[in-house]
């Protein structure tokens, strides 16, 4: 049996060379990068992503300043209640002096009532 096949290593190289060229060709013929409306959807979904996080960054400004206007309103309400506190203890403090005042007024009118009784008493 004779071989017809007479490649040697350097045709079969050259095979191999020719084969992964016409590879590259057959990808670089099917890329895409340089199509423009491939372009045009890459770019617009660019624009998307983008417009996408300017939302969500928006989003959590409002959250945080929501957040943020929540706490002052509680602390000016905290506040608001402290200040009405010191005002209810402040009229419960006049109150207890006045009646202090009045019980101390009713106390001198006894005494002094006592002591025009006695005198009273001894005139007679």
């Amino acid at each position: 049996m004779t071989l017809n096949n007479r490649d040697t290593f350097n045709d079969r190289l050259e095979n191999a060379a020719k084969a992964k060229q016409a590879l590259l060709e057959r990808a670089r013929a099917n890329d895409r990068s340089n199509d423009p409306e491939f372009i045009a959807r890459q770019e617009a979904r660019a624009a998307a992503a983008r417009a996408r996080e300017e939302r969500e960054i928006e989003q959590r400004n409002a959250k945080r300043a929501e957040r943020e206007a929540a706490k002052a309103k509680a602390i000016a309400e905290k506040e608001a209640e402290k200040i009405a506190q010191a005002a209810r203890e402040a009229d419960a403090a006049k109150k207890s002096l006045r009646a202090q005042l009045e019980l101390l007024a009713s106390q001198k009118a006894t005494r002094d009532a006592r002591y025009a009784a006695r005198k009273a008493r001894k005139k007679s």
